[in-house]
This record gives structure tokens, sequence and C-alpha cells, in this order.
């Protein structure tokens, strides 16, 4: 036992000293976490969108249209950029992304509305961006709806009817939305922590899976292995080791400026967040390791690395439900640690329902380092066949 307790001691040493004579290490391991967690918890501003360009066509050139372009630029969602003197160049500018939508006021449209005619207000929003199409067609929805009844309810207290009875003629049903954990729909809350997370298990697969392969890029592994005494657990471990710690004193950082500073809502205490942080971490690290094993070749792996990052992000389910996927990438999604982390977390910051919700996310991530562990005679054959070396 003490003998391997030394060969540890020396392997961690060892990887310390090639840490310290790099300016990469510090890097990676340090400047880019917290680039990211400066990054996330700053690029939702004030936590809606806001300002978003658009136009106006008025064909109408009326008080009732300009009454209405006036409305349209009261809405904080979007900022009224550029007007139009017809649809075909406010479309062009929404094709050239000038401008994200535009309203067009018809011809004759205020003689129609005060003659009774039907009228149309048509709205033309940008939706191949989901996100900035969905702000803004609820935008339009909300202020064209009002413009909508205002005719119908100034043409009733003409005639003398109450305003209580308008409203129950033109609004029979009142609907009452109440957005769970996110009242104020704001977007930080529910995509700031997710996203770091996603960002942080890229280069946590990335420094992972380098500073194994460097080991036989440089041809410098049976110095490693034979530092821990020929023995590969105590190889990995002992060289992986500083990167857990760090990246899991970064991970506690993000967490605490995140829900510390930043203010986002946390349904319980950081010990239970900061242990599924702690968690996720060795369970990707656990990940980068079986990759490795599977292709010991840095030239190879880099690629892989990046690539599998981008699926994680993908098949997270921030921002789409993965029970809803298609099949095969719904049980794709099961391969990734940054899915189950993130469900983990989803439960602990809304609601805290408990461990029972958790318990197979969290099994999960623990069968990443069985497999890791399994994987760890084939990444000791590969390095002791030396085949790996010389791939360019």
């Amino acid at each position: 036992m003490d003998r391997t307790q030394g060969a540890f001691y020396r392997v961690v040493r060892r990887e310390l000293d090639r840490m310290v004579s790099r300016r990469l290490y510090f890097g990676v391991c340090i400047a880019l976490p917290l680039f990211c967690i400066l990054f996330m918890t700053t690029i939702f501003g004030s936590g809606q969108m806001e300002n978003i360009p658009i136009g106006i066509v008025d064909l109408d050139q009326t008080a009732t249209s300009r009454q209405i372009s006036r409305t349209i630029a009261t809405v904080p969602t979007s900022r009224v950029t550029a007007r139009y003197a017809d649809a075909k160049a406010a479309r062009d500018a929404v094709q050239k992304k000038e401008i994200y939508a535009y309203v067009v006021i018809p011809h004759n449209f205020e003689s129609d509305l005060l003659g009774g005619r039907n009228v149309a207000l048509p709205y033309y929003y940008h939706f191949a961006l989901l996100s900035v199409g969905i702000e803004l067609h609820s935008a339009f929805e909300t202020v064209l709806a009002n413009l909508s009844v205002a005719p119908v309810a100034a043409a009733g207290i003409g005639q003398g009817a109450s305003e209580r009875r308008i409203e129950s003629f033109i609004l029979p049903v009142n609907l009452q939305a109440h957005p769970l954990f996110n009242p104020s729909l704001d977007y930080s809350i529910y995509l700031t922590n997710p996203f770091f997370f996603v960002l942080f298990q890229i280069v946590i697969l990335l420094v992972t899976m380098y500073v194994l392969g460097s080991e036989i890029k440089f041809k410098t592994a049976a110095d490693w292995l034979e530092t821990a005494d020929a023995n590969i657990f105590t190889a990995v471990t002992g060289k992986l080791l500083p990167y857990t710690a760090i990246f899991i004193a970064m991970g506690i950082l993000g967490n605490f400026v995140m829900f510390g500073i930043a203010g986002l809502p946390l349904g319980t205490g950081f010990l239970p967040v900061n242990l599924a942080t702690a968690l996720f971490i060795v369970a990707t690290q656990a990940f980068g390791v079986f990759i490795f094993s599977l292709f010991p070749a840095l030239s190879i792996i880099i690629s892989i690395a990046s690539m599998v990052g981008s699926l994680g992000a993908t098949l997270s389910g921030v921002t789409f439900p993965v029970p809803y996927m298609y099949a095969p990438i719904y049980y794709l999604s099961f391969l990734f640690p940054v899915r189950h982390f993130v469900e983990i977390n989803q439960n602990i910051l809304y609601g805290d329902y408990g461990f029972a919700y958790t318990w197979q996310n969290a099994s999960c991530l623990f069968v990443f380092m069985l497999a890791a562990l399994l994987m760890l005679p084939h990444l000791k054959r590969a390095i002791l066949s030396r085949k790996y070396e010389n791939i360019e």
C-alpha cells in the first residue's frame, strides 16, 4: 500500500511540474473557465430580449395609422428602426437581417375601420431565428390584440354601454398565465447555468484527452508508467487529480457567481448543487478517459472530443425536452454526462424534489466511471505497444 501511495504521489508531483512548465495549462484550466463564467452570466443582459429592430410600412398615412405606429414603438421587445414605402422594401430588409419583422398598415385602413368593414393588419417576422421569432410573435400578438378591440370598445361606449359590459362581451374568458419557476420569463434563469456547464464539459473533455494523449504524442508515456510503477490506475488517477481539483474549484466558483452574485434562483442550498457539480466533473473526465482509451491518438481524439462536446450540448435537454426527441436520439443522449447533470440540476434548482427523482441520473454518472475503469487495461496495452506514437 505504501508503495502504491508513493507512486501515486510521484505521478501527481510529475503532473504538477508539467502543468507549471507551460502557460497553455493555465489558459485552458483557469482562464478559459473564468471566461465561460463571465460570458454566461452577462450574455443575457436583463434576461429578456429587447430592442429587436423592426420596420413599419404605413400605406395609409392617417391619424389612426400614425397612432398604431406610435403604439408599436412603445413595445420594449422591439425597436422601430426604419419605415418603408412598400412591403417589398421591408421584405428585402428582413432578408438582409437589417430588421427582423415589419407591420403593414394597408391603404384605406382608417376609412374601412370607421366604416365598420373588415380590416387586416398583417405583420411578418423572421422565424428562421426561433427565439427571435417567438419573442416578436408574442409582442405583436399582445399589442395588436389590444388595437383590434379598441374600435369595438369605443363604439360600445359611444352607444352608452358600460366598460364592464363591453369587456365581458369582448373577452368572455379571462386567461391567467402562471409560468412556473420563472414567472418573469427571464432567459438567464433557465439558460445561464446549464449552458455554462455545456461549455465547461467541452473544456474538461479536451483537457482530459490532451493530457493523456500528449504522453503518447511526445513519447513520454513509458516514463509516465514507470513513475506509476506500471500501475495504469495509479497513472491515470494521479495524472488527472490536479485537473479534477481545479475543475471542481471552477465549477463551485461558477455556482457562486451565478447563484450568489448574479442572483439566479436556487431551490436548495449550495451543498447539493456543488456535490452534483463535482460528480459531473469526475464523470466527464471518466468519459474522456473511456473515449481516449478507444482511440489513443492525440490527432484523432481532439476532433472526436470536439464532436462529442457539441453533441452533448444538443442532447443536454436545455432547449428541447430529450424524451420527445426521435427515439434513437433519445437513447443516444444517455451516453453524455451533461444530459444527466442537467436533469439533476433542474431538479435541484427548480424544486428540490428529492433523490427519488435524481437517483437514476446520478447512477448513470457513476457508470461512466466504471466504464473508464474497464478500459484502463486496453489503454495500458496501447501505451506499451507504442503503435500510436507516430500517428500524425
